[in-house]
Order: structure tokens, then sequence, then C-alpha cells
């Protein structure tokens, strides 16, 4: 596949990059020393406009092209998970019980390469905006960034981002107009009644079979309150009640998610639960407590934007390794913050076989580093290129 020449040279340095990443990992906005080694990185690439402390321990870094022009934004995440890693691979985490399981460490390894480069040529008109953020996995670190200002501080125009796929052939780059992750969505249930005598149950209000009722009354919302050509997942994970087996325990706890990829449908659900524990506390006589929360929106693609993107990643991986129209994901990303505020694209680059993300198997294929930072990089130069 065509990647940057100048990238290739320096892939074993991006190797050793990622490998020193993966073998430190990092959770949530306590990415500081993550975020340390990736500024010596930009510092030693000759970028000096590099602003720190932002989502807690977010950077934006600044490289400025040959000639005045907007200001495209290239987004990397940075933060690992909380699992005890299973690679036993020679870099494997340092850290009990935290891992880079998604592949963070190699978007960030790609961003640095892309920054290389780019510090080393400028062949391009205005200025990238190198976003490295905190906090995708849990805390929204997207959103945060955005609301201390990082679109309208550094004038952002466009925003772009890369996320690595297991299970895709090595080097693929797919994407999709609009929706390509969901938005997701919690709810906690709390049910409470009366504890009494397990032999007793008339003295007693019992939680149990209204935590039941409800729980099979969720399921009917995607199968008859939604229409059946729209995505949309609601799923129960959690149920606790009871301890022991001669006590009717006089509480319940429901708890679950919601995917889904519009914001009528997110209002449909939300009522239709609250309707639903409303008419079982009536039916069952106990109190049920409600709480819908909204998490990451829809992450949406912009189409036009889309369509440059693929035309790019079409340069890097060439027309075999593209995908223009791949089936959506009911994950969430907080990518879809920025997406909100800039138009953009979001895409997946293909990493092989191997373990899927948030396993305690899963590694990063450095062989693809190099084609996400060419992407980064030809990205720029396509998107505002030098007058000739």
């Amino acid at each position: 596949m065509p990647i940057v020449n100048r990238i290739a040279e320096f892939a074993e340095d991006m190797k050793a990059w990622r490998r020193h990443l993966h073998q430190n990992p990092e959770l949530g906005f306590d990415c500081h020393e993550t975020a340390a080694f990736v500024v010596e990185r930009l510092q030693e690439f000759g970028i000096t406009e590099i602003h720190s402390g932002i989502g807690q321990s977010g950077l934006v870094a600044l490289i400025h092209g040959r000639a005045p022009g907007p200001v495209i934004g290239l987004r990397a995440d940075m933060d690992a998970l909380p699992i005890e890693e299973a690679t036993g691979a020679a870099y494997a985490s340092k850290v009990p019980g935290k891992m880079h399981a998604c592949g963070h460490d190699g978007h960030t390894t790609m961003l640095l390469g892309a920054a290389r480069y780019l510090a080393e040529t400028r062949n391009f008109a205005g200025t990238v905006a190198l976003i490295f953020q905190p906090a995708e996995e849990n805390g929204g670190g997207g959103q945060v960034m955005v609301q201390e200002g990082l679109i309208e501080r550094f004038a952002i125009d466009s925003v772009y981002a890369l996320h690595c796929e297991p299970g895709a052939p090595v080097g693929q780059l797919s994407t999709t107009p609009g929706p390509i992750m969901a938005a997701v969505d919690t709810f906690e249930v709390q049910i409470t009644g009366q504890g009494g005598h397990g032999a007793m149950p008339h003295l007693a209000v019992d939680a149990i079979p209204a935590a039941v009722s409800i729980t099979q009354a969720f399921q009917t919302i995607v199968s008859r309150n939604h229409n059946a050509v729209e995505d949309l997942v609601v799923s129960v994970t959690q149920i606790q009640a009871g301890t022991v087996d001669n006590v009717i325990n006089d509480s319940a706890f429901i708890g679950g998610t919601v995917r889904s990829f519009a914001r009528p449908v997110q209002d449909m659900v939300e009522r239709r639960m609250r309707e639903i524990c409303a008419g079982h506390a009536a039916a069952f006589a106990v109190d049920v407590t409600c709480t819908y929360t909204r998490g990451y929106p829809a992450t949406i693609n912009v189409p036009e934007h889309t369509a440059f993107a693929s035309q790019v990643a079409e340069e890097v991986c060439g027309t075999a390794l593209l995908e223009t129209d791949r089936t959506r994901e009911m994950g969430a990303e907080d990518f879809s913050y920025l997406l909100e505020k800039r138009p953009g694209c979001y895409l997946f680059l293909g990493q092989g076989e191997g373990a899927a993300w948030h396993n305690a198997a899963f590694d990063f294929n450095d062989e693809v580093s190099p084609v996400g930072a060419s992407f980064f990089a030809r990205l720029v130069e396509r998107a505002q290129p030098l007058e000739q």
C-alpha cells in the first residue's frame, strides 16, 4: 500500500513509541504521564506551540503550514482500560489491572507519526491542531475538552479521527456518511417494597415480581413501540435483589443500556420506561424510581467530509482496501461531541485477525501505524494544499 515514504522510514520509531505507551497505561482523565511522553516527542519534532491541561490531561499542539489557511483538527485518544492484560507480550503492561485493550496506544502513535512528518515538511496551508484526548472510555473527555473551549480557542474548522479495527483486513480504511456510532444512554430502576418472611408473602410487598415484570416490559419498547427499520438496542444488564432463601426482600435494582441514532428515539425510550415504571408501581403496590441518563451522542459523519476523507483513504490504502458504506456500529464514541461542533469524519483502520476490543488478549498491530499516520498526513495536505 502506498504509505508515505518518509513515514515508512521511521516506522520502527513508531513501534517503540507505541510499545512504551502500551507498557504504561493510564485510565480516564489521569493520562498525565502519557501526555508528558507525547509532549516530549512533539518537542523533538520541533513543535513548540503546545497547550496542555485541557480536559485535565489533554493537550493540543499546533503545526503551522507555509501559508495562511483554515485549521484542521486531528484527534487521538490516550486512555486505557481497567483490565488485567493476558497477551504475554514482552512489552505487556507494567501496571497491574490496567492495559491498552482498545488500541488507544496505537491511535496516539499514529497521530505522533503524522505530527513528525507534517512538522518536517509543512507542505500545507493553514494550521493542523493535534488533539490528544483523555477519558474516551469513561468520562467523556471529548465533551470536557469541547466544554473548555477546544473548538473556539483554536479556531478549528473541521475534525477527523481514526480507530483501529481488529478482524478487518490489515490496512483497510472504512467509513460511512451519516451515523457511524450510536448514542449511548443508561437507565437505573430502583424498586422498593416491604420485606417479610418467605413463608408469609401476604404480609410483605415483594419487589422481585415487579422487577421481573418491568424487565420483560422494557423488551417490548423495541418490539412494539419502535419502527423496526431503525436501529435500537435496549439491554437490561443488571438485576439485583435478595440475599437468603427465606426472606422476601424489600428492594430490587434493574440497570442497563440503550443504543440508538436519533434524539426522537431516545426521547421515546425514556418516556416509555418512565410510563412502564409508573404503571408497575401501581400494579404491584411498590415505589419505583427510574433514572435515565443521556450519555455520548451518536457519532454522525458529514457526507461531504466523508466523501473527501474516502478519497484520501483510497490514495493511501488503494481501492481494494477501501470501504465507504460500512455498517454503522452500536458502540459509542465521544468524538461525537467534536462532530456536533464541527463537520468531519470518523474512520476505522483494519489491523487483521486477533482478539476483539476490550479483551485481555487484545494488542494493537504495529504494522498499521504507518498507514494511519500516512492517512492523517495526506488528509492535511489534500484538505489544505499550497497554491501551485
